[in-house]
């Protein structure tokens, strides 16, 4: 577990740079605890993307350490600000299952949705690698049936991966390629079966419709599937991560989030900002470019490579 907390530290290296650094350049540059340093304090949590409403209350509950302890060392308030935002990450997380129950039914339907250009294709062929390694037997859907080059990435990761794959043509119906994907892996026994989709635009209204079509087509095959729906958003977009996890949540409703590239932002507060504030966690968090570079996203191991003593 050290280990693995160690190599989360080195990739999250960006973050916590930009991130801590800054709440401590802050601290440093104002040299003593007043209500001054509380607004600032709080601008570098909003400009983390933890969100408007998050910091004022981690900043409220700060305020109150201040006046309880009487505190005036700048470096006991930097340590509290951190424990504060690492207890509220760990208080978010509380009741999510760190472990995901692939096999609890057969076959378990995740659906990836997301906007272009997130790293959605990468993230489900990361994931069928880590699932077929599992001794699971993967089936992908290439519902993505707009670009010639999606069904081929796809097709190029179930081969790396060792896993199966159903695709059609470009310009295909996606609907009826997921109805035959399903169909398959019903009938020839798959373990977990993964659909990538189109990468669409939150804000056009036609492409969520025929999003809210695969999601009716996936019912009729398995009613209670999907069992995940994976919304993939580039950590690096910030606020905008939130606005297209509402839209994408009102057309298929989603179970979690994938972020990917997390190790090129400093925006490490959009995971509380994001959970705060729609209720919908990250399942799912991108390290680097190696296959082995997703992981289950847990607080507590975050938050201890975050904000922890580790040594490297």
């Amino acid at each position: 577990m050290l280990g693995f907390i160690k190599s989360l530290k080195k990739r999250l290296a960006k973050t916590q740079n930009q991130f801590i650094g800054k709440i401590a350049e802050t601290i440093r540059l104002r040299g003593k605890v007043d209500e001054e340093l509380m607004e600032d304090l709080e601008e570098v949590l909003i400009q983390a993307d933890v969100g408007a409403d998050l910091s004022m209350d981690i900043i409220d509950k700060l305020r109150e350490y201040v006046r309880l302890h009487k505190e005036k060392d700048p470096a006991e308030v930097e340590k509290a600000l951190i424990r504060i935002i690492s207890e509220i990450l760990i208080e978010e997380y509380a009741d999510e299952d760190v472990e995901h129950p692939i096999g609890s039914t057969k076959p378990y339907v995740i659906l990836f949705t997301g906007v272009n250009g997130v790293g959605k294709t990468t993230t489900i062929g990361k994931l069928s690698a880590r699932y077929v390694r599992e001794g699971k037997k993967v089936l992908l859907v290439a519902g993505d049936t707009f670009r010639a080059a999606a069904i081929e990435q796809l097709g190029i990761w179930a081969d790396r991966a060792k896993a199966e794959i159903v695709r059609s043509e470009q310009g295909a119906d996606p609907s009826s390629i997921v109805y035959d994907g399903l169909m398959a892996a019903k009938t020839r026994g798959f373990d977990v079966v993964l659909i990538d989709t189109a990468g669409r635009q939150h804000t056009k209204v036609n492409l969520m419709s025929e999003l809210g079509k695969i999601d009716r087509t996936i019912k009729k095959v398995i009613p209670d599937a999907p069992h995940e729906s994976i919304l993939v958003v580039d950590a690096t977009t910030g606020q905008n991560a939130i606005t297209q996890a509402r839209m994408f949540n009102q057309a298929s409703k989603l179970s979690g989030l994938a972020l990917t590239k997390l190790d090129g932002t400093a925006k490490g507060g959009i995971i509380l900002g994001i959970k705060h504030e729609l209720d919908i966690p990250v399942r799912f968090i991108g390290v680097g470019e190696q296959i082995d570079d997703l992981r289950d996203f847990n607080a507590e191991e975050f938050s201890q490579a975050l904000f922890g003593t580790i040594e490297d």
